[in-house]
Protein backbone atom coordinates (compact mmCIF):
# COMPACT_ATOMS: atom_id res chain seq x y z
CA UNK A 1 0.00 0.00 0.00
CA UNK A 2 1.26 3.47 -0.86
CA UNK A 3 2.44 5.76 1.91
CA UNK A 4 1.02 8.75 0.02
CA UNK A 5 -2.43 10.11 0.85
CA UNK A 6 -4.76 12.12 -1.36
CA UNK A 7 -6.59 13.57 1.65
CA UNK A 8 -5.26 15.41 4.69
CA UNK A 9 -5.35 13.30 7.85
CA UNK A 10 -7.84 13.92 10.65
CA UNK A 11 -6.10 14.89 13.89
CA UNK A 12 -6.69 12.65 16.95
CA UNK A 13 -5.99 13.98 20.44
CA UNK A 14 -6.19 11.41 23.26
CA UNK A 15 -7.87 13.12 26.22
CA UNK A 16 -8.03 10.14 28.58
CA UNK A 17 -6.77 6.57 28.43
CA UNK A 18 -7.25 4.44 31.54
CA UNK A 19 -8.32 0.91 32.46
CA UNK A 20 -11.97 1.57 31.51
CA UNK A 21 -12.06 3.95 28.54
CA UNK A 22 -10.05 5.76 25.89
CA UNK A 23 -11.44 9.21 25.02
CA UNK A 24 -10.19 10.81 21.81
CA UNK A 25 -11.10 14.12 20.22
CA UNK A 26 -11.02 13.97 16.41
CA UNK A 27 -10.63 17.20 14.40
CA UNK A 28 -11.16 17.29 10.63
CA UNK A 29 -10.54 20.03 8.13
CA UNK A 30 -12.80 19.80 5.06
CA UNK A 31 -11.85 16.66 3.12
CA UNK A 32 -9.75 15.16 5.94
CA UNK A 33 -10.11 11.48 6.79
CA UNK A 34 -9.14 8.96 9.45
CA UNK A 35 -7.80 6.40 6.99
CA UNK A 36 -9.36 2.95 6.80
CA UNK A 37 -9.42 1.25 10.20
CA UNK A 38 -11.16 -1.48 12.19
CA UNK A 39 -12.49 -0.71 15.66
CA UNK A 40 -11.14 -3.21 18.18
CA UNK A 41 -13.41 -1.80 20.91
CA UNK A 42 -17.04 -0.75 21.12
CA UNK A 43 -17.42 3.02 21.11
CA UNK A 44 -19.66 6.05 21.53
CA UNK A 45 -19.36 9.16 19.35
CA UNK A 46 -20.36 12.63 20.56
CA UNK A 47 -20.30 15.18 17.72
CA UNK A 48 -18.97 18.53 18.98
CA UNK A 49 -19.98 20.30 15.75
CA UNK A 50 -22.49 19.51 13.05
CA UNK A 51 -20.74 16.77 11.06
CA UNK A 52 -21.10 15.93 7.38
CA UNK A 53 -19.75 12.39 7.62
CA UNK A 54 -18.79 10.58 4.45
CA UNK A 55 -18.41 6.94 5.45
CA UNK A 56 -16.44 4.60 3.20
CA UNK A 57 -16.73 0.89 3.94
CA UNK A 58 -17.03 -2.48 2.22
CA UNK A 59 -20.53 -1.58 0.95
CA UNK A 60 -19.39 1.64 -0.73
CA UNK A 61 -19.82 5.16 0.55
CA UNK A 62 -22.68 7.02 2.19
CA UNK A 63 -23.25 10.47 3.63
CA UNK A 64 -24.42 10.73 7.22
CA UNK A 65 -25.18 14.31 8.25
CA UNK A 66 -25.17 14.42 12.06
CA UNK A 67 -26.03 17.34 14.34
CA UNK A 68 -23.79 18.46 17.19
CA UNK A 69 -24.67 16.49 20.34
CA UNK A 70 -26.45 13.65 18.47
CA UNK A 71 -24.74 10.75 20.28
CA UNK A 72 -24.50 7.29 18.73
CA UNK A 73 -22.87 3.95 19.64
CA UNK A 74 -21.27 1.13 17.63
CA UNK A 75 -19.93 -2.30 18.55
CA UNK A 76 -16.36 -3.48 18.07
CA UNK A 77 -15.50 -4.72 14.59
CA UNK A 78 -16.71 -1.75 12.54
CA UNK A 79 -14.38 -1.27 9.56
CA UNK A 80 -14.48 2.05 7.71
CA UNK A 81 -12.86 5.33 6.72
CA UNK A 82 -14.46 8.50 8.12
CA UNK A 83 -14.19 11.59 5.92
CA UNK A 84 -15.30 15.17 6.48
CA UNK A 85 -17.54 15.41 3.42
CA UNK A 86 -18.47 19.02 4.16
CA UNK A 87 -16.93 22.42 3.58
CA UNK A 88 -16.44 23.37 7.27
CA UNK A 89 -14.18 21.94 9.97
CA UNK A 90 -15.82 19.26 12.13
CA UNK A 91 -14.95 17.50 15.37
CA UNK A 92 -16.24 14.74 17.59
CA UNK A 93 -15.33 12.92 20.77
CA UNK A 94 -14.92 9.14 20.53
CA UNK A 95 -15.25 7.14 23.77
CA UNK A 96 -14.01 3.56 23.45
CA UNK A 97 -14.95 1.22 26.27
CA UNK A 98 -12.47 -1.48 27.28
Amino acid sequence: MSQFRARPPAVPTVLLDDALVRVTRWDFEPGADTGHHVHGLGYVVVPMTDCDFLIEDETGERRVPTKAGAVYRREAGVAHNVVNGGDKPMSFIEIEYK
